[in-house]
């Protein structure tokens, strides 16, 4: 088995992502499994990509902060799977994604950071 499936071709599948050939499991470029839990997923998520680290609950811990500050809906996803922080594009965790956008990656921001970011990316004023 290729590490994080490199030197495979993935395949289009019904879903609308990619199924890697030596299990069908279908992933979209959030990591999503395919299927129900793809249709489930909203736009309007902020995830910590992560292994799981001291670092990774404080980004989440501030990012929860940060969304309480700008009012706005405080949870924040916690991603550790490998495969799907891989598949996302993040190389240096932790990383902080707003609606799919990655932005901010080995590093842990401060509270007024991941507002600033979160600001950014969903385009609202304080």
């Amino acid at each position: 088995m290729a590490l994080f499936h490199f030197k495979k071709t993935p395949e289009p599948c019904c879903s609308g992502g990619y199924c890697l050939p030596d299990d069908g499991c279908c992933t979209d470029t959030n990591g999503c499994a395919g299927g129900d839990c793809c249709a489930a997923e909203t736009e309007s998520a902020v995830k910590v990509l992560g292994g799981g680290c001291k670092n990774c609950h404080k980004l989440e811990e501030n990012a929860r902060e940060a969304l309480k500050s700008l009012g706005m809906d405080a949870q924040v996803e916690l991603v550790t799977d490998p495969a799907a922080i891989a598949a996302s594009g993040v190389m240096s965790t932790p990383a902080l994604m707003v609606d799919g956008k990655i932005v901010s990656t080995g590093r842990v921001l401060t509270a007024e950071q991941a507002a600033e970011a979160i600001r950014k990316v969903r385009g609202t004023k304080e």
